[in-house]
Order: structure tokens, then sequence, then C-alpha cells
């Protein structure tokens, strides 16, 4: 890499990433508020029976589901900075609001809402990595963007332990302190991406000198990302004729059903090994630091191995243990042992997420991918939480039973996804193209025959 174009990426880390990653952060804490509200007299306050907690979980990803269309629409339509902005400043006046609710039809509406909002912030934020940096530093940046999830357990565990120490003020229960002061903040962050998100890598604020600038469209192709409104449906028809979309899609909807259910029910999770309330609040710290370490881990490995697929399986191992722990070992030590060993779902996402946005091209293609992935997603998120029966508590031997096995099918879809794409590079490099790809042309990664699948 030549020096101008390392000044180039610093300039992007500085600029860009930091508001991508804290946004990220906010939306996990803020979907959570209502894990940490769990253990404060949240069901007790709003009168909650049965499974209604859990349905609480769910809705936000019915709002987060019929969201996913439109914002394919908007995403393509209006600039991606300013709509980021936008939604994001709305989503905290939402979960501001949610500490009004004082019952579950009131609240679920409420949690509909705030998942309504939230549901354009994954594909935006993806999008805006994968068009700024090249194919092999994506890997890192993704993986500090889901990073940022594993953070968000440290630091709202922290914020809500320190809020949950204190009593009532102002006639406010704590969990609903917890929602207002996270809120505010959200939308202060949405205000400020709303004005200085940069969105466009040829954009004044940059500040590029002409060298760069000839790399900005030298990198462009690389990341075979070129924004145009022109919605292109033969791009659409190809990725729903592949067998590899179909992969990616069922496995981000497996992982995310364990997804669902450990980001609604971890502080319950841990309050059953025999912790007070709080404490189990702190131990999600853990969980936190977990998936840290997971992520790190995965893009280390992927750097060195150049297997994004294989470190994704692997790390899928890790999280089939570490339930299988969680479920049969009686000793308290163990089963957390466990509990944070099966985050390492996490970091085999974020790997998913990768391999996409490496191995798609076609701007249109792209947020189709990301729009149609965004949707399983969430019906993963919606499905998974329901799964936790609450006759079965503490142990949820069911839902356990079930996210074991979709996992098992999950390093299935991915290996099958890998062999796919590895046909497809032996045919090209054995028949190498003498044209040059013209960026502008926006191919999809099928019709650019110079193009090679990073596995």
């Amino acid at each position: 890499m030549s020096t101008e174009e390392r000044a180039l990426v610093r300039k992007l880390d500085f600029f860009v990433m930091p508001i991508i990653c804290t946004i990220n952060l906010l939306q996990f804490i803020d979907k959570s508020t209502i894990n940490y509200a769990g253990v404060m007299g949240f069901q007790e306050d709003l009168g909650l029976v049965d499974n209604q907690f859990s349905l609480l979980g769910s809705i936000f990803y019915l709002g987060y589901l019929l969201y996913q269309l439109p914002n394919n629409f908007f995403l393509q339509r209006f600039p991606v900075g300013r709509y980021i902005g936008g939604i994001v400043t709305i989503w905290g006046a939402v979960l501001a609001c949610t500490s009004t609710g004082t019952n579950f039809s009131q609240m679920a509406a409420l949690r509909f809402l705030l998942g309504f909002f939230e549901a354009g912030i994954y594909p935006c934020l993806t999008l805006l990595v994968s068009t700024f940096y090249r194919r092999h530093e994506q890997a890192a940046r993704l993986g500090a963007f889901w990073l940022c999830n594993g953070i968000a357990l440290i630091v709202g565990g922290l914020i809500s332990y320190g809020i949950g120490r204190m009593s009532d003020t102002k006639g406010l229960h704590n969990w609903q302190w917890i929602m207002i002061i996270l809120g505010c903040i959200t939308s202060f962050v949405g205000i400020f991406t709303f004005f200085f998100l940069i969105d466009n890598p040829k954009s004044r604020a940059l500040n590029l000198n002409a060298e760069q600038e000839i790399l900005v469209e030298e990198r462009t192709r690389d990341n075979a990302v070129v924004r145009t409104t022109t919605i292109k449906r033969d791009q659409i028809m190809e990725a729903i004729k592949e067998v590899r979309f179909w992969c990616f899609c069922v496995a981000c909807l497996l992982i995310n059903l364990q997804n669902g259910a450990m980001t609604i029910y971890n502080a319950q999770i841990t309050e059953s090994f025999g912790f007070t309330g709080l404490d189990s609040i702190l131990l999600t710290i853990g969980a936190g630091g977990s998936t840290v370490l997971f992520i790190v881990l995965a893009v280390y490995c992927v750097n060195k191995t150049h297997q994004t697929l294989y470190t994704a399986c692997g790390l899928m191992a890790v999280d089939i243990l570490g339930l299988i722990l969680l479920l049969v070992i009686p000793k308290p030590k163990v089963k957390l042992i466990g509990f944070y060993m099966a985050w390492s779902y996490c970091a085999a996402y974020v790997l998913l997420v990768t391999s996409i946005s490496n191995n798609v091209s076609g701007y249109t293609k792209k947020i189709f991918y990301n729009g149609l992935l965004m949707i399983f997603y969430t019906l993963g998120n919606f499905c998974g939480p329901l799964m936790m029966v609450s006759n079965q508590a503490p142990a949820y031997l069911g839902g356990m039973i079930g996210y074991i096995c979709c996992n098992c099918v999950v390093v299935c879809l991915l290996l099958v996804a890998r062999w796919r794409m590895s046909i497809v590079n032996k045919r090209r490099m054995s028949k190498p193209s003498s044209i040059l790809t013209n960026v502008e042309d926006d191919l999809s990664d099928v019709q650019d025959s110079n193009f090679l699948y990073r596995l």
C-alpha cells in the first residue's frame, strides 16, 4: 500500500468508522434495554404474565421486518448519511417514550416502533463499509463494527448496573430511567450524524489530493460498489437464482434464533445460575468481553488464513459446545463458561456478513442481498425468544436443543456456499479474461468475468 493510500485509509478510519461504530453500539444497547429491565421489576410493574415478556422481545423484530423493503427503496433514493441521521434521531425519541408504557399493549406498540426505526441501520452501515473500503480491508472494519455489539454488552451492563443501584427518582422506576437516558443520548448522536457523517468516498470533507482521487477510483473498482439510483431488476433476479444466496439467508435466520433469545434473556439466564438480579447484569459484561474476544480472534484468523467461511464454521462449533455445557452440566461455574462460549456465534455472523460484503458486486444486487439478509435476520430474532417457553425456565431445554440443531445446519449451509463460490473461482482462473472491468458499468459478480470470490 502506498503512502498516499495509507493516508486515505487513515482519513476514512478517523472520519467515518467512529460514527459507524457509535451508532452500532447504541442500537444494540437500545434494543437490549428490555433485557436489563427484566431483572429490575419490569414484568411486575407492567403486570406481564405467561410469555408476554418473550413477545415484547419478538415484537421488536416484527417492526424490524416490516421496514426492510421500504428501507431498500429509501437507501437507493436518499443520501445515506442524512438518511441514517434521521432514523437514528427518531428511534432515540421512541426509546425515551418507551419509558411511559404502563401495560403490555402500550409497551408492545412502543417496542414495535423502536424495531421499525432501528431496522434500516445494519444495511446502511454495511453498505457504507463496502463503499469506502477495499475487499481485503472490510473484514477488519466490519469486525470493528460488530465488535461494538460486545462493547455494547459491557457498556450497557455498567450503565444499567449503576442506574439499578439508584432508588426510584422523581417517581420513575430504574428501568424507566435507563430508557430515558439512553434515548436522549441516541437522539443527540442522530442529529450529529445527520450533519457530519460522510457517505461518499469523493466527498469534499475528506480533502482529497489529486493522487488520492485517482486512488478512490481504483479502490471503487476493487470493492465493486458504484452508487446508482437505477434499480436493476436483472441483478435482483440473478441473486434469487443463486444457491449461495439462499444458503446465506437461511444460515442467517438460524444463527439469529439464538441471538434473539440471548439478547433478551442473557441477564435472566445468568440469574438462573443463582446470582442476584443486579449481579446477573454484571455477569453480562463477561458476555460482552467474550464477544469482543471471539470477533478479534475471527478477524485475526481470516487475515492469517484468508479462509472466511471455514473460520465461521469453527466458531459455530465453539458455540455448539458452549450450549451443550450450558444445557447438561449442573455446576454454575461450568454453565457460566458455556454461556460465554456460546457468544462465539456473533463472530461467525460477522464473517457471514463479511463474506457477502466481499463477494457480491453490483449496487442493486448488493442492496438486495443485504435487504433480504436483514429480513431473515429479523425472522430469526423474532422467532428465537418464542422458543424460550416460560414453563421450561430456567433451563429452557427445548429452546437450547433447538439452537444446537440449528447451528449444526448453519455449518452445512456455509460449507455449501463456499463450495459453490470455489467452483466459479476455479473456472475463471483456468480461463482468465483479457478485458479490464470498467467499474462504472456496475457489473454484478456473475457478469464480471474478472471477479474472484474471497472464500
